[in-house]
C-alpha cells in the first residue's frame, strides 16, 4: 500500500547520450500529478565531454526549478557495445552527481522493473509505457511529448511513486529449504 504524504516531488530521469528524458511528479496524499516532462537534447554536441557538462547544467536547472525531494533514475542496461555503455554510464553519473550536490536521495531502477511497474509487462515498448502513463495520469494528447525519452523519465518517477511505503526486501532466499532455515517460526 502506498503511504500517503503531505507533498513530495519526484524527478525521474531516463539517461541518454543523445536524448535524455525527464519527468517530474508531485505526490499529494497518495495522488500523483505530472508537473513537467521533457528532454535534454544533446544532439548538437559532437564532443562527449561537452554533452556531460550540458547534462550537469540542465539537471541542476531542473532541480532548481522543481525542487525535487527524490530522484529516480533508470539504470543502464547491459549492451553489446562497451563504448556506448561507458558513455551512457557517464551520462547517468553526471545526472546523479547533480542530484547529490543538492543532497537529493537517488534510487536506481532497472528498465525491466520500470516497464513492469507501469504496464505489467517487463518487455513493454516505449509506446505502451507512454500510453499507460497517459491513462493513469489522465494526460491529454497535447501533454504527450514527441520524444518518448520524456515519458521514460516520467515512468521512472512513477515507478518510484509506486514503491513508496514498500520496504525493500532484506531477506533473499535461494530455495524453499533456505526460506525454512531462515524462518523456522513460520513452518508448522
Amino acid at each position: 500500500m502506498i503511504q500517503p504524504v503531505k507533498e513530495k516531488i519526484i524527478l525521474g530521469i531516463d539517461p541518454g547520450t543523445t536524448i535524455m528524458g525527464y519527468g517530474v511528479l508531485r505526490i499529494k496524499g497518495t495522488k500523483p500529478e505530472m508537473i513537467a516532462m521533457g528532454i535534454i537534447d544533446l544532439r548538437k554536441f559532437a564532443n562527449h565531454y561537452l554533452k556531460l557538462r550540458h547534462i550537469h547544467e540542465r539537471v541542476l536547472g531542473i532541480i532548481e526549478s522543481y525542487l525535487p525531494d527524490e530522484l529516480a533514475i533508470e539504470a543502464p542496461f547491459f549492451g553489446k557495445n562497451v563504448q556506448s555503455m561507458l558513455k551512457l554510464g557517464r551520462a547517468q553519473g553526471v545526472a546523479m552527481a547533480a542530484a547529490l550536490s543538492r543532497d537529493i536521495p537517488i534510487t536506481e531502477y532497472a528498465p525491466l522493473k520500470i516497464k513492469m511497474a507501469i504496464t505489467g509487462n517487463g518487455q513493454a515498448s516505449k509506446e505502451q509505457v507512454a500510453d499507460m502513463l497517459q491513462r493513469m495520469l489522465r494526460l491529454s494528447k497535447e501533454d504527450m511529448p514527441v520524444f518518448m525519452d520524456a515519458t521514460d523519465g516520467l515512468a521512472a518517477a512513477y515507478c518510484h511513486f509506486l514503491q513508496m511505503g514498500r520496504p525493500a526486501v532484506e531477506k533473499g532466499y535461494s530455495s524453499w529449504k533456505d526460506f525454512i532455515a531462515k524462518n523456522p517460526d513460520k513452518v508448522k
